[in-house]
C-alpha cells in the first residue's frame, strides 16, 4: 500500500503537479489515439466497480487531457459533482464546448486553480457511493 501523496511528493514532484507539467506525457496517448484533449479525466482503474450506473456513464466519451470538471472545480469538488460534471460533458459534447475547454484550461493552469483538494496533496481516495 503506498504512502499518501502528501508524503510521497518531493518538492519537484509538487512543482510539476501544480503546473500541470506531468500531464505533458499524455499527449502521447492523444496521439495513439487512446485519449482526446477534451473529455473525462481517467480515475484509477480500482474505481471501476465501485461507480454506480450514472457514474459509469463517463465512460460513454474517450477520456481526456482536461474536462468539464478540471475547468469547474478541478480537485476542489466532491467526487459526487465531479462525476456530474464529466457526465454533463458526455450530454453536450462537441466541438466548441471542447474549444472552450482547452481555452479554460489554460486560464486555470496558469492561475494553479484547484490543484489539491484541503489536506490532500491532490484528493481523496474514491470510495464509492449508492447515489444514482
Amino acid at each position: 500500500e503506498l504512502l499518501p501523496d502528501d508524503q510521497r511528493l518531493v518538492p519537484f514532484g509538487r512543482f510539476l503537479r501544480s503546473s500541470s507539467l506531468d500531464e505533458l506525457p499524455e499527449l502521447l496517448n492523444v496521439l495513439r489515439g487512446d485519449m482526446s484533449l477534451v473529455g473525462p479525466r481517467p480515475l484509477l482503474m480500482a474505481y471501476l466497480p465501485l461507480y454506480n450506473a450514472h457514474q459509469r456513464r463517463r465512460h460513454e466519451v474517450r477520456p481526456g487531457i482536461t474536462g468539464w470538471a478540471q475547468i469547474n472545480g478541478r480537485n476542489n469538488v466532491t467526487w459526487q459533482e465531479k462525476f456530474d460534471l464529466d457526465v454533463w460533458y458526455v450530454d453536450h459534447a462537441g466541438l466548441w464546448l471542447d474549444l472552450k475547454i482547452l481555452l479554460l484550461t489554460a486560464w486555470t493552469v496558469l492561475r494553479r486553480d484547484g490543484v489539491s483538494k484541503d489536506g490532500h496533496a491532490t484528493t481523496d481516495y474514491f470510495k464509492g457511493n449508492d447515489d444514482e
